[in-house]
């Protein structure tokens, strides 16, 4: 496997040239005093070499020596508590974070590309931290003063932990048919009891205390979702001195044994009448935890293009190196036995692929970041609703279409290896194991497109799809001609996704199923448009300043890949939406 490197020239384009984030940043008085290029360019190099040097030499090894359970506790593989300390140690837990609590106070365009290297050095690594800056997001948002003074300095110091607690064995997507319950004390605090699978990070022995996010019931609940609240369950319990005090009988009943991520310790949690204390109000623990998941479910697209990004560099590396046949066209390294298998169609295909959805995903991750940015810092109403808009509606598109392009890439990657990819000490069958569990992470992929389609698209009466595409066509008529190979196909793009949204909104009107079955689909299609979108952006920078830089040369090159070879899937995509929901039906269920 080639040393990770981070992709630093690349995050710098986008984050600089493409969208001027410093700009944004000066708009935004929360973040005008925090952060500014030059520091912004610090945390990102420095980031680099903590997950190039220190974590990813460990993600072999470590996913071949996997977790270990032992009545209850979990070791983590060699070397995990050790880096761990150390990326903790750089603040890089907190990076995010509230300044008031110990945090960096980092915006999110930043903390998404450490994010993306942390992931591509190891993904079953970097489910940690992720796990518990995500909890500090919802505490932060959601507790009471003293939750928040007690609990946020350790957690963004990665001294203590966090795990996101929902799903129980009957019910995944479906939380409202939870049956955990929390029963109220006289001190103000719960007895929290149930069972909860599949949560990352439940036990672990990277910190000394994990402060677990539950889903519960209180007893006089109503029924459904509206009867959820939501409680903070310690590991161990806290004194008033801030010492930790005796265990809560939160316990890990087991780990699973998985496709991938060896080195996450994926547990089922038991609660056994443990203390908790409620964050936010009573029945309302739904919402309060979707503040994390909208940070998260970005964060899981972003583990989807990680694990893509990792498997591109493993790729063009072997691809360079590997000698098979010839040329089509004749010898190219005429002094050796064959070419570099670079150099044939097919090969290059696959690596270009690889190469633009990667950094079109690394630019779209990176716009729904500032839309998040702007939603929470700016003062102005109207530009504030304008972002959580683009937030509500792009959040599905980037967690499915980017874990979607992950698994495809990583896969090419691994057909480059040949016989080599699918042997695990080349490592790219690790990534390929790795990286499926993000289409099925924070509601799968499916339940991704019928949010976009259904609550977002049909649910706004297309006036949310509207605000995006508004964009797009602003962009598009202000451009110069030197941009007419970009904007050509993307405004055609974009007249398709018109068509076809239209022809969503029509159809769902006499008929339910067809919001359902054009969902995947739909997003998929929305997806490339919107990457469409990104390479026309990035085409336009390096237009403006090609010849200064290779760079801008094998960008251009990207784009023009992108428009001629992979936003014409648009086409069957829409195809098959228009072919309805009626074939969906033609079988009854004994028939399958």
């Amino acid at each position: 496997m080639a040393d990770y490197k981070a992709p630093l020239r690349d995050m710098r384009f986008v984050l600089n040239e493409v969208f001027e984030v410093n700009k944004l940043w000066a708009q935004l008085p929360g973040l005008a005093d925090a952060v500014d290029e030059e520091t912004a360019l610090a945390v990102l190099e420095e980031a680099g070499k903590v997950t190039s040097k220190t974590i990813a030499p460990l993600s072999r090894a470590a996913d071949e020596e996997g977790c270990h359970w032992d009545n209850g506790a979990v070791r983590t593989p060699a070397g995990f508590i050790d880096a761990y300390r150390t990326y903790a140690e750089g603040g890089w837990v907190g990076v995010g974070g509230d300044p008031a609590y110990g945090g960096m106070g980092m915006p999110k365009v930043i903390s998404a590309q450490v994010e993306e290297m942390v992931n591509s050095s190891s993904l079953a690594f970097g489910l940690y931290p992720m796990l518990t800056a995500g909890a500090c997001l919802s505490i932060n948002a959601h507790a009471s003063e003293e939750l928040k003074e007690k609990y946020l300095p350790n957690m963004y110091a990665g001294v203590w932990a966090g795990s996101m607690c929902l799903t129980e064995p009957h019910a995944g997507t479906d939380l409202g048919i939870i049956r955990t319950k929390a029963e109220p004390q006289a001190d103000g605090s719960y007895k929290v009891s149930g069972t909860k699978i599949f949560i990352t990070g439940g036990e672990h022995d990277l910190t000394e205390n994990i402060i677990h996010l539950v889903l519960a019931k209180l007893p006089d609940a109503p029924a459904g979702p509206k009867g959820i609240s939501l409680f903070l369950v310690p590991k161990f319990m806290v004194n008033a001195d801030g010492s930790l005090g005796a265990r809560n009988p939160a316990t890990c009943g087991s780990i699973e044994h998985k496709m991938g991520i060896q080195a996450s310790a994926t547990c089922v949690m038991n609660f056994d009448e443990a203390v908790g204390y409620i964050v936010g109000e009573p029945n309302k623990g739904l919402a309060a935890m979707f503040t994390m998941m909208n940070y998260e479910r970005l964060g899981v697209g972003i583990q989807g293009l990680a694990s893509a990004e990792r498997s591109y560099q493993n790729a063009v590396e072997y691809a360079r190196d590997r000698l098979q046949s010839r040329s089509p066209t004749g010898p190219v390294a005429k002094e050796k036995v064959a070419d570099p298998i670079i150099v044939h169609p097919d090969v290059r295909r696959m690596l270009l692929t690889m190469k633009a959805l990667n950094e079109g995903g690394r630019a779209f991750s990176t716009y729904v970041a500032m839309q998040l940015d702007t939603a929470k810092y700016s003062e102005e109403a109207t530009t504030r609703k304008c972002a959580e808009d683009l937030v509500a509606l792009l959040t599905p598109v980037a967690k499915a279409f980017l874990t979607d392009l992950g698994l495809e890439t990583t896969v090419h990657g691994q057909q480059i290896f040949g016989g080599h990819g699918y042997i695990r000490e080349w490592g790219q069958e690790q990534l390929v194991r790795d990286v499926r569990i993000t289409q099925i992470y924070e509601g799968t992929n499916g339940i991704q497109a019928l949010d976009l389609m259904g609550r977002k698209v049909v649910g706004s009466g297309g006036a949310l799809y509207t605000l995006f595409a508004d964009e797009i066509r602003h962009f598009t008529a202000s451009a110069g001609e030197e941009l007419g190979e970009f904007v050509k196909p993307l405004n055609a793009a974009l007249d398709s996704l018109d068509e076809l949204t239209a022809w969503v909104l029509d159809r769902a009107k006499s008929n339910p199923n067809e919001i359902g079955a054009a969902s995947v689909e739909y997003l998929q299609a929305f997806g490339y448009t919107a990457y469409a979108y990104m390479w026309a952006l990035m085409a336009r920078t390096a237009l403006a300043k090609q010849g200064e830089e290779d760079f801008y040369a094998s960008k251009l090159g990207t784009a023009r890949f992108y428009f001629a070879r992979l936003l014409p899937r648009i086409h069957s995509l829409s195809a098959s939406v228009k072919a309805g929901s009626e074939s969906l039906y033609l079988l009854d269920a004994e028939q399958f």
